[in-house]
């Protein structure tokens, strides 16, 4: 009697390890979902304005969890039939899948972070002579679009003030046509309005575009660090039900 009340109590444990996979699962999915949508949002939406970093570190933060958000689909349907199957061999493979993407998206958070305390330095010393050296200039078309799309946006002109264009390549040239600033930084845009530089003409925002671009592109790096260690955080939890699910199937003698 004992013995079969013990063969009911191992099948119940194995029925709510099963569930409790099925469960995670879905969530995984979910998690999956939100870093592939990150990742994709981040190349796709915001791309115009990687050109202006010097590092390709950001880019790179995004495209690792594009890869690790197409691993999660995968991986979760390896899962469920691993799970309904019992199948020791698939839950063996979805281990060191859950393994694998864990590691990806940890890397992922841990670049976002890093860039993120070094991200104020990086665009104080490279966005002025990007913006300035560039704009406008022979086989520079991204970088231009980039510095225009940057300055509509964002509502700025120059990298610290409309006084950094003075000395820029591109109004010391010819083909500014006597503008003062690109015609980007005005608030209604005609052609040649940056021939004036008044405030009620053009945008002067304190700290210029660093600060603007600064702001935006920690909040997203947050964002990228959060959804990565947050869902490799969650994987911990798929691994350890996935060896508990291994060990029940493997003391089953069946």
């Amino acid at each position: 009697m004992s013995a079969v009340y013990k063969d009911d109590q191992e099948d119940w444990l194995t029925v709510c390890l099963k569930y409790l996979l099925f469960v995670f699962n879905f969530l995984f999915w979910l998690g999956g979902a939100a870093v592939l949508g990150v990742g994709v949002w981040t190349v796709v939406k915001k791309s115009d304005y990687l050109s202006l970093l010097a590092s390709s570190t950001f880019a790179v933060s995004a495209y690792i969890l594009i890869l690790a958000g197409s691993l999660v689909v995968l991986t979760g349907f390896l899962g469920c039939c691993a799970v309904i199957r019992e199948q020791k061999n698939c839950l063996s493979i979805y281990f060191f899948l859950l393994l694998l993407i864990f590691l990806i998206e940890l890397v992922a958070g841990v670049l976002a972070y890093v860039y993120y305390q070094r991200l104020s330095e990086e665009l104080k010393q490279n966005l002025s002579s990007t913006m300035t050296e560039n704009y406008a200039q022979p086989e520079k078309n991204a970088i231009t679009f980039s510095v225009d799309r940057l300055q509509q946006d964002f509502k700025c002109c120059g990298s610290n003030n409309s006084l950094d264009w003075a000395l820029s390549a591109y109004i010391m040239s010819k083909q500014s046509e006597g503008r003062v600033v690109p015609d980007s930084c005005c608030k209604t845009i005609t052609p040649f309005c940056g021939k004036r530089d008044h405030p009620s003409n053009i945008y002067k925002v304190e700290g210029g575009c660093i600060t603007k671009l600064e702001r935006f592109l920690a909040d997203h790096l947050l964002v990228i660090g959060a959804v990565g260690i947050g869902v490799a955080c969650l994987q911990i939890c798929g691994m350890v039900l996935t060896c508990c699910l291994y060990k029940r199937i493997k003391m089953d003698p069946y």
